[in-house]
């Protein structure tokens, strides 16, 4: 078993046609995703299944107003998100260059969880 873990984000341009996929790249996409994921779990990289969510949520400012739909500024939404296991970013930065996303021009963020040495939910 590798020794961390790692959260991938799944980011996707939605503004422009030209970024969407046709129905036919679409489902041969699909096959690609399903194709990666069941290869992370036969390797025993993958910590949780990938979850697809909603295009919609909300965004809560400094302020606390809040502001229906994700924030566009940077005009990508997340399209998913994974847990993998890695031994270092290097690793993990491996899997993920795997990751069907790429293909449509989407990005991958990589984070490598913390360790809990810090315990701070336990001191309330």
């Amino acid at each position: 078993m590798k020794s961390n873990e790692f959260l991938l984000v799944f980011w996707k341009g939605h503004k422009t046609n030209e970024l969407q996929p046709s129905a036919v790249m679409l489902k041969r996409h699909l096959k690609y995703w399903h194709e990666w994921v069941i290869s992370l779990a036969v390797n025993d990289l993958l910590a949780s299944q990938l979850r697809r969510w909603d295009t919609g949520g909300r965004v809560l400012k400094p302020d606390r107003s809040i502001i229906e739909g994700p924030f566009k500024e940077n005009n990508e939404l997340i399209a998913g998100l994974i847990t993998i296991y890695a031994n270092d970013y290097q690793e993990a930065n491996e899997i993920a260059l795997g990751c069907p996303i790429l293909d449509l021009g989407g990005t991958v963020e990589i984070r490598m969880a913390v360790s809990n040495s810090l315990n701070v939910i336990s001191n309330y």
